[in-house]
């Protein structure tokens, strides 16, 4: 890709200072929804309260498009102090390009290998034996939120299972409510049939065909009763007509879509709406069939700075981002769970209790961004998105091009 061949180029220029006074950090995201908003400002007030100041960077629009301005700025010589990416390979190529800064010093004064859990989580920071970034919290996005009001609207009784859910669409419709919201953008079809193969085909599966890339597994029966799972959703998630993901949440809090397949991120919009778990919404993990916490979640990366103090303040920001207090406070209002497995998260909802529960278990995935390439998933969401958007694509039209794209996944 392009980063490599700007690398050499851009050696002397990739750290420019950004113009600032010596402890402020600009910090990018893409946290721009209610609920992730307030989770937001729990880092940047305990940054704040260590001298420093967080000018935050956020950039509307998911991931999708916010990865591509971060990656854009730092090949480009306008680094910020930090930024956000999934924990995993989207940021592989800047620290191969010599863009990233190692943090195995701090990593290893704060003892990052003996408090974060799992431990994929931060092998997931390291390439070729040093550390490039600090996680911050465990995204699972094997979840299926349900809106109380709108089966009890249909008559129906609150779904315990997937298949159970499927079975009560037509009383959610003819109750005129959407059964399924998902949201126009790629990678909300794409994390639906993730979570759909770990419910329908299960652990193993899943391990053997985005870890292990096998294309025949990709190709065989298991993975069509996957994509017959992903029909059934196309076909209930007609007429959602929204874009964004937290759109497709508050279609389930406001009683018109009986459910969302969607990560534990979506706990901070139902409980910005005064929503509590297990009375007025219902949580399923695993679709209430394969009970597993998938280890994805969110990381923040530090780009080279020449600026001295401002490279200070990124090993202030790393260590505040692990501080026990901060983990608590950010967490409980993000929805996700902590990295530390030391911290006390008495104040948790039903459905993150469920989650610790589960991971304490060790029934645990990694996530696609941990086990595939960029390019790799872009492609995945590229499958995905015209699946969803084009009813005239089969299942088994949708299946010979996933296979394909594992065959050829890096």
């Amino acid at each position: 890709m392009k980063i490599r061949m700007m690398a050499a180029m851009l050696a002397a220029s990739a750290a420019l200072p950004i113009s600032a006074s010596a402890t402020d950090l600009e910090v990018t995201h893409w946290w721009t929804s209610g609920g992730e908003s307030a989770a937001v400002a729990e880092l940047a007030k305990a940054f704040d309260a260590t001298g420093n100041h967080w000018v935050d960077g956020a950039i509307a629009g998911s991931g999708g498009t916010a990865r591509p301005i971060m990656i854009s700025r730092i090949t480009g010589g306008d680094p910020m102090g930090a930024t956000q990416f999934n924990h995993g390979r989207q940021a592989e190529e800047l620290v191969q390009a010599g863009l990233m800064r190692d943090l195995t010093d701090v990593a290893t004064a704060e003892h990052w290998k003996d408090i974060i859990r799992p431990s994929s989580l931060l092998d997931s920071c390291t390439i070729d034996g040093k550390i490039y970034c600090a996680p911050v919290n465990i995204h699972s996005w094997q979840w299926l939120w349900l809106s109380n009001a709108a089966f009890k609207k249909a008559g129906v009784e609150v779904p315990k299972n997937w298949n159970e859910f499927v079975a009560a669409a037509p009383a959610l419709e003819k109750a005129g409510i959407i059964p399924l919201a998902v949201g126009g953008q790629p990678w909300q079809a794409t994390g639906a049939f993730d979570v759909l193969m770990v419910a329908v085909a299960g652990k193993d599966v899943f391990n053997k065909v985005f870890k292990d890339k096998d294309a025949e597994v990709a190709a065989g029966p298991e993975i069509a009763k996957v994509f017959k799972a992903a029909d059934d959703a196309r076909r209930m998630s007609k007429g959602s007509n929204v874009q964004d993901w937290n759109q497709a949440t508050n279609l389930v809090i406001t009683g018109k879509a009986g459910g969302q397949i969607m990560g534990d991120w979506a706990q901070g919009e139902f409980a910005l709406a005064g929503q509590k778990a297990g009375t007025d919404y219902t949580c399923l993990p695993g679709l209430g069939v394969n009970e597993i916490i998938s280890t994805g979640g969110d990381a923040f990366y530090f780009p080279l700075l020449k600026d001295e103090e401002k490279s200070k303040a990124q090993a202030v920001l790393a260590k505040t981002l692990l501080d026990p207090k901060t983990q608590v406070a950010f967490n409980l209002k993000k929805g996700s769970l902590p990295v530390r497995g030391d911290v006390d998260l008495a104040a948790a909802n039903d459905c993150m209790k469920k989650g610790l529960d589960i991971l304490a278990k060790g029934n645990v995935i990694q996530g696609t961004d941990q086990l595939l390439s960029a390019d790799s998933q872009k492609q995945k969401e590229d499958l995905f998105s015209e699946f969803f958007a084009n009813p005239s694509m089969t299942p088994e039209d949708a299946q010979k091009r996933f296979a394909e794209i594992i065959a050829s996944a890096d």
